[in-house]
This record gives C-alpha cells, sequence and structure tokens, in this order.
C-alpha cells in the first residue's frame, strides 16, 4: 500500500503508540477480558515487527543505505526528522522481534502475576514502552530522543512494579530505577542543551557540522561538558559498570515477561543511544582520540565483563544469576564499540541481536519455571530437566550461546570482539574476553549439572511442561541463535554495514 510504504518510519512509532492508547479504551469498553487484551497487544506488536522488517527491505535496497522521513513534510534540520540506516535498522528489529515474541509468551505468563482486572492496563504500558524504544532509535533529532526516552523509562518504571503482585520488591526495585533513570535523563537533556546552545539546531546530523564549524572546538570547554553530561547518562541508562545498581533488583523482581523484554532491548537501545551520540555527532576522533573517551569506557567494559560474572557465580535466584550474567554482556557490547576498528564494532553490533535472542530465552525459560513453581532458586532446578525437558533444553542452548559455545550465536560475537581487540592492539582485552567466558562456564554448568544430572530430591512437587505459547516464544528465541550461530551472513553482513557506516560519520 502506497499510504504505508510512504511512511514506515514514522508508522513504526504511530502504529505500537495508538495501539497502547486504545487498548485503554478496549478495556474500558469491553472490560478487563485476558485474551482481549492479549489478542491487541499481540496483533499490534506483531504488526509493527512487519513494518521493521518492511523497513530493513527498504534500507537494503536503498542506494544510499539510509531511508529518510520528514514529519510533517519539514525538512531537517527545521523538522523533526527520522532516519533510518544498518544500524539503527538492525536495533529496530531486535526491538520489535523481541516485543513480538515476548507479547505472545505473555499469554500465560501476565495473568499469574497480574491481577486480571489490570490487565489491559498492563498491556497499554507495554505497547506504549515498546513506542518509545523504536522511537529512540529511529529519530534523528536529540530532543526527540530526550522525549521519547522518557516515554520508554517512565512505562518501563510501571511494567517493573507491577511485579509487585508476586514480589512486594519490585516497587523497590523500580523506585531505584526511576531515582537513578531521572538523574541519567537529566545528564542527558543538560547535555543536548549545551549543544543546542553552541549550534543552535537539534538534529544530529547538522548539530555536527555545527561543532566543527566552532573555532577550536575540539578545546572548546562546553563541548566537553556536553560530552561528559551525555556520556554519564547514557551510561546509567544502558547499566554500564559502575553505574549499573538498579539493574539487577529490576530485573530479578520484574514480572517474567517483562524481564525477558527489557534485558533484551532497553540497555541495547542505551548502547545504541550512547555511540550513536559519539560517533554521529561528536566523531569518533574527538571522542577517542582527543578525550580519553576510549580508555574509560574499555575500563568499564573490561570491569563490566570481569566483576558481575563473579557476582553471578554466587547468586542463588536465577533471575538475579542472569540480570548481573547481563551486566557481563553489556560489559562485550561496550568494548567493541570502543575499540573503533571495524571487527570490534561488528562484534558488538552482532552481539546487540544474539544477546537479546539467548537471553531472551533464558529468561523466558526461567519465567516458565516460576509459572510452574512459583520460583526460581537454584535449588529449585535440581533434577528439572526430567519433568520439564523442554523448557530445560531451551535454557541450557542459551547458556551455550553466553559461554561462547562453537554453533552458536554467542560464538560469532566473540570471535569478532577477539579480533577486534587484537587489530587494535589490545592484547590484555583478550584475556579479559576469554575470562568472561570461563566466569560463565562456571555459573552456568553449575546450573547444568543440578538441571541434568542430578535427581529430583524427594518430595519434590509434581511439575508439567510450560504451556505451548510459552514454548513457542521462548523456543522462538532460542532456535534464532542457533540459526545466526551457523548462518551468520546475514547478521555479520548487516552488523559490518553498520559498523563502516559508523565508523565513516561524523568525519
Amino acid at each position: 500500500m502506497p499510504f504505508i510504504d510512504n511512511n514506515l518510519p514514522v508508522l513504526l512509532v504511530i502504529v505500537p503508540l495508538l495501539g497502547g492508547l486504545l487498548s485503554v479504551v478496549l478495556g474500558t469498553i469491553f472490560g478487563s477480558k485476558r485474551d482481549l487484551a492479549w489478542g491487541w497487544a499481540l496483533l499490534v506488536s506483531w504488526a509493527t515487527f512487519a513494518l521493521v522488517i518492511e523497513t530493513l527491505l527498504d534500507v537494503v535496497a536503498s542506494p544510499h543505505g539510509s531511508v529518510v522521513y520528514n514529519l510533517g513534510s519539514w525538512p531537517g534540520p527545521w523538522g523533526i526528522e527520522y532516519v533510518v540506516d544498518y544500524l539503527n535498522a538492525f536495533v529496530l528489529l531486535v526491538v520489535a522481534g523481541i516485543g513480538a515474541a515476548t507479547t505472545l509468551y505473555a499469554r500465560h505468563s501476565i495473568p499469574s502475576e497480574i491481577p486480571g482486572d489490570r490487565l489491559h492496563v498492563f498491556y497499554a504500558v507495554w505497547l506504549l514502552a515498546i513506542a518509545g524504544l523504536l522511537g529512540i532509535t529511529v529519530t534523528g533529532d536529540t530532543f526527540n530522543v530526550y522525549v521519547l526516552l522518557e516515554i520508554s523509562s517512565l512505562t518501563s518504571y510501571a511494567l517493573i512494579a507491577m511485579g509487585k503482585h508476586r514480589d512486594r520488591r519490585a516497587l523497590l526495585a523500580a523506585l531505584r530505577y526511576l531515582i537513578i533513570g531521572s538523574i541519567g535523563a537529566s545528564f542527558i537533556l543538560l547535555g543536548i542543551g549545551y549543544l543546542l546552545m553552541l549550534t543552535g539546531t537539534l538534529n544530529m546530523a547538522d548539530m555536527h557540522a555545527g561543532l566543527v564549524a566552532l573555532d577550536n572546538y575540539k578545546e572548546n570547554r562546553t563541548v566537553l561538558v556536553a560530552f561528559a553530561f551525555l556520556l554519564t547518562g547514557l551510561s546509567m541508562k544502558m547499566a554500564l559498570f559502575p553505574l549499573h545498581m538498579w539493574l539487577p533488583g529490576a530485573y530479578t523482581h520484574a514480572p517474567s515477561a517483562v524481564t525477558a523484554f527489557l534485558a533484551s532491548t532497553a540497555t541495547k537501545v542505551g548502547v545504541y543511544m550512547a555511540f550513536r551520540f559519539m560517533f554521529t555527532i561528536f566523531g569518533h576522533e574527538y571522542s577517542f582520540d582527543v578525550l580519553p573517551g576510549q580508555k574509560v569506557l574499555l575500563i568499564c567494559a573490561a570491569s563490566a565483563v570481569i566483576i558481575p560474572n563473579m557476582t553471578a557465580i554466587r547468586q542463588t535466584d536465577v533471575k538475579r544469576l542472569l540480570a548481573f550474567s547481563s551486566l557481563g554482556q553489556i560489559g562485550y557490547m561496550v568494548m567493541g564499540f570502543a575499540l573503533a576498528n571495524e571487527a570490534g564494532m561488528t562484534g558488538a553490533i552482532v552481539h546487540l541481536f544474539n544477546h537479546a535472542a539467548m537471553k531472551g530465552g533464558m529468561f523466558m525459560a526461567v519465567g516458565a519455571v516460576i509459572y510452574r513453581i512459583g520460583r526460581a532458586h537454584t535449588a529449585d532446578f535440581t533434577g528439572l530437566g526430567k519433568r520439564m525437558p523442554w523448557t530445560m533444553a531451551a535454557f541450557s542452548v542459551g547458556g551455550f550461546g553466553l559461554v561462547g559455545f562453537p554453533l552458536t550465536a554467542g560464538f560469532i560475537s566473540k570471535w569478532y570482539l577477539l579480533q577486534g581487540c587484537v587489530q587494535a592492539g589490545y592484547w590484555p582485552l583478550v584475556i579479559v574476553v576469554l575470562m568472561g567466558s570461563l566466569l560463565a562456564v562456571m555459573y552456568f554448568w553449575k546450573l547444568f549439572e543440578q538441571i541434568w544430572f542430578t535427581d529430583a530430591p524427594e518430595g519434590a512437587p509434581e511439575v508439567s511442561e510450560a504451556p505451548p505459547t510459552m514454548l513457542i516464544a521462548t523456543w522462538s528465541l532460542i532456535l534464532t541463535s542457533i540459526y545466526f550461530g551457523v548462518h551468520a551472513s546475514f547478521t555479520v553482513g548487516m552488523a559490518g554495514k553498520a559498523a563502516s557506516f559508523l565508523l565513516e560519520a561524523g568525519q
């Protein structure tokens, strides 16, 4: 349809945004019927995913490798400009794909954790969160980034807090996230304000041109302050160590579907935002050569790979274990981008996709255990391979991917990261990546033995397999990670083009 084809970038945001608002209307008219609220959210999320795929095809077919959309026909930099290139098309695919899969998963999971009369509200907030994350990714306007960041953040706080019906600690986790997230957002807004003051524009490409046109902009203190504010605020949003304090509690106590969604998307969009600003607006020469941004980021990334993974070994709650594991995976992504070479950045961008599939599937498997048992302590996984074989098989395959086992998507990511470290001459980082994999083996193998090689204790409750929709959603992500571990040409090809595009931007 011409209307859809001509307005794809903005429809990516409008469809889930209107879908969320209409969810409340449907709940008001028809009451809180579980399958009605879920069915509407499923329709909207999959329609959004289809629009993202169509947008991705347009980017691939474009001779310039990008699609530009001007809101209200006002061209940039005067109007708000939506720009989709190889990099954010890849991130859009992650957000919309995970959103569609977790919405399917939520049919049984969410009603077991949230009262039935609140389901239409939950799905309204859920769709608004998807709209916010997609909007952050697609926009080429810095203030629009901030507005959509607030939409995604406020809805994330609400989604986490809705876990209070299963665990009251969800309220504290949401409050901690709100406080840290608000501080981070304030830093981001201040950074954008300083750049606006210097350049007189909010358009990303025009902002870079304005900075370059300044006399001695590389020595300009206002530019330095803006860079520091933005890097600090975005590090909070992506939970980069040591600014990660909100993440473990949020992932542990949120409803299972919310955990799977946020763990696979929210921090990935944070990583995307940080490096979009650093490469597109400031330019990687300023970010990494003029300023010590590269050294700071590499130290934080290396610490994230080691320290949270060591902490994960000591956890007795499997959701909390995976939360600390996610902090280590964020370290890999930041490390790859901070290397500022094509191999390292390709590894980081591929890992955005691969980790979303692997960790999303693992959190879904843990959610299935919570659905059947009511908790997810490590002791509860003893002998569970014989009682929930399909669920535990998905969990185990995802775990092998986190370790970086060959023929899994995790192996592809780490292979390119290692190449990037070698090309940059950072041999200590090679050791860090290998140490991270070794630590992942330690916390994963302990669970793997309990699941498959230990008998269930006497008196253990009878447990049946997870419902079909939960299994289908879980295995859709796990099989995706396996497929792109064996056939990585699409993900590596897209990531390579995105890395080249990002390195050329801001020159």
